[in-house]
């Protein structure tokens, strides 16, 4: 991350985040119940992200289908067509996707290094906070009339993170990581 913040490289964290058309609600006690619109089906709009750990600045691959190593393979030429000129590492947990053969030999062919995450340590990979943030700004206790609505939603508040969104992730998106070396439990 020293690297990253001189200017010697640069570090994306890498995950995907699969947001369903369906209700998501705030609730609190009360007398009188409510009832809230709800959308039908459930269809999905799967956002894979890559977040530079530096500028916040975010590169995707979308579908609505599958999260699957060619749309891995789809973002790390987004990456790697930037053009830039100091080493890249991606940070990525270990999703089947993500480690197979053809993503980790695209990646030496264009110069990436990938950087897995011990297993189950959301808590290490930046862009987590970003998706949780998301889904607050745009699902929580919202109702989407349609899908496309809802794409839209997305779309936007992802095309206004380094603006509208910029002082909301000031604080969000800092490169302070809890490990579990820091929690007192371990010890006992």
């Amino acid at each position: 991350m020293a690297q990253a913040r001189c200017g010697k490289r640069v570090v994306y964290f890498v995950d995907a985040s699969h947001f369903v058309l369906a209700s998501f609600l705030g609730w609190v006690w009360c007398f009188v119940r409510l009832y809230v619109r709800t959308a039908s089906g459930r269809q999905r709009y799967n956002v894979l992200g890559a977040l530079n750990a530096v500028t916040h600045e975010l590169v995707t691959e979308i579908n609505t289908t599958y999260i699957t190593a060619t749309s891995v393979c789809a973002l790390l030429q987004k990456i790697a067509s930037r053009g830039v000129r100091v080493p890249v590492t991606l940070v990525l947990d270990n999703a089947r996707y993500q480690r197979c053969l053809l993503v980790q030999d695209l990646a030496k062919e264009l110069g990436i290094e990938l950087l897995f995450l011990p297993s189950y340590s959301p808590n290490l990979n930046l862009i987590e906070r970003l998706w949780k943030f998301v889904k607050k700004e745009v699902l929580n206790s919202r109702h989407h009339q349609d899908f496309k609505r809802f794409q839209d939603a997305i779309d936007g508040c992802l095309a206004d993170l380094t603006t509208k969104h910029r002082e909301k992730l000031a604080t969000l998106l800092t490169h302070n990581f809890q490990t579990w070396n820091d929690v007192s439990l371990l010890d006992a």
